[in-house]
């Protein structure tokens, strides 16, 4: 039996069919441009190869390309039906992920780290803002984080990948220099992996550092990432949040067109980025119209019909800001039927942010102020990270500024409450 590069075992009898998966599982956990290639080529060598199969479902469903990551899976649970238990679990997890089981999904994975607590790709769909935990609708799911990974760290010591992932759930709950330094450990140990740097882009946000922020996560891409990589366009706009917080609106402009309105991100992180980064720019007055052009039409073509939460929210913020008000109308009543059904994990936030959404964009600053206020206990809920959720409270002080309560907006901006949840 054959081991895998996190010495668990690998039903493959060739040596090149794992060395590729190895190169791909790299790939994949990094965030590094093309991992696919080397799985494809794993499979090529090896079409018997459970894992690599799965590492491919698990690549395509990074990629939203749900159809071939479902189609992936399933070959990859026909072949582990005779595989060891490492792989049986590993496969399993991936398929409850794939197939939109998410909490059974988690609950599997759980079982499934007690025995393989370093079977990484099944545990990185968990992980991140977008993960497993991430959207399970949970308020508190940035601490569930950091508890999982502080239960498995005795078992990964000195891991670029790991340590990367382990410094960010500090950071986003409160143990910002902690985690900071935790994630520069990571990238001492894998430079390039493009998680852990985007890692650290949200630790200098939480330290109030953004034109450091900005320049470090520049300095990043130059030196080590490609356009192709999945997180090439989110990274700039960390930067481009950076260049706006330091003054430089048009340095923060320019990036938008070059390298965030059209990035090679799937179309989910590309209307997050392009929608939030133009919305704080509306709150700023910084925006006309034809800028958002592209992402009117991103959500026209792939989020017209409600689905994942924080697409939503972010497909209302083009809605609200270029007056498709029955579009938004629309949206708002299929959020409230889908709370009505439980069939909404984070809630009745969603459709109350989506309402304050339009009401910003129809003045009616009282109201957004008021709807604003009663969304802020529950906003984590909605997923993301507190970065990105942070333009809500800068919609609510922009709604207070504009409603004569100049000394109101201060303090929010100051007091940043869903830190103390």
């Amino acid at each position: 039996m054959r081991l895998d590069r996190f010495d668990l075992p690998a039903s493959t009898a060739s040596a090149d069919a794992l060395a590729a998966y190895d190169a791909g599982v790299a790939a994949l956990l990094t965030a590094a441009p093309d991992p696919e290639a080397q799985l494809l080529q794993a499979v090529a060598i090896d079409p018997g190869f459970a894992l690599a199969h799965a590492g491919l479902a698990r690549c395509h469903q990074v990629q939203a390309r749900v159809p071939e990551a479902r189609d992936a899976i399933a070959q990859a649970i026909a072949l582990a039906r005779d595989g060891t238990p490492r792989e049986q679990g590993h496969v399993a997890v991936l398929s409850l992920a794939i197939n939109g089981k998410g909490a059974a999904a988690l609950d599997r994975l759980k079982a499934h780290l007690g025995d393989f607590p370093r079977d990484a790709v099944p545990l990185s769909a968990a992980l991140g803002v977008y993960g497993l935990i991430g959207f399970s609708g949970r308020v508190d799911h940035h601490a569930e984080q950091r508890a999982l990974l502080e239960w498995l760290q005795p078992r990964w010591p000195e891991h670029g990948w790991f340590l990367g992932y382990l410094g960010w759930s500090e950071v986003e709950t409160g143990a910002a220099a902690r985690g900071s330094d935790r994630v520069d450990r990571a990238l001492a140990l894998l430079p390039a992996n493009a998680n852990a740097a985007h890692a650290r882009a949200h630790g200098y946000f939480e330290l109030g550092q953004a034109t450091e922020g900005a320049a470090f996560v520049a300095d990043w891409l130059q030196r080590h990432y490609r356009p192709q990589g999945i997180l090439h366009g989110h990274l700039h706009w960390h930067c481009a949040l950076g260049e706006r917080a330091g003054g430089d609106t048009g340095a923060a402009l320019a990036r938008y067109g070059a390298s965030i309105e059209h990035s090679s991100a799937p179309a989910m992180p590309r209307l997050a980025d392009g929608a939030s980064f133009l919305w704080r720019c509306l709150l700023g007055d910084e925006v006309e119209a034809p800028r958002w052009q592209a992402m009117a039409e991103l959500t026209a073509r792939a989020f017209a019909q409600s689905g994942l939460a924080f697409a939503d929210l972010h497909a209302a913020m083009v809605e609200a800001a270029t007056g498709c008000t029955a579009a938004l109308e629309r949206r708002i009543e299929a959020l409230d039927r889908r709370v009505a059904e439980n069939a909404l994990p984070a809630g009745k936030v969603v459709p109350t942010l989506c309402r304050a959404l339009a009401a910003y964009s129809a003045k009616d600053w009282n109201r957004a102020i008021d709807l604003l206020e009663a969304a802020l206990p529950d906003l984590p809920r909605v997923g993301g990270s507190n970065a990105q959720r942070d333009v809500f409270l800068d919609t609510l002080a922009a709604a207070c500024r504009h409603a004569g309560q100049p000394e109101r907006a201060r303090a929010l901006l100051s007091a940043r409450p869903y830190m103390k949840l």
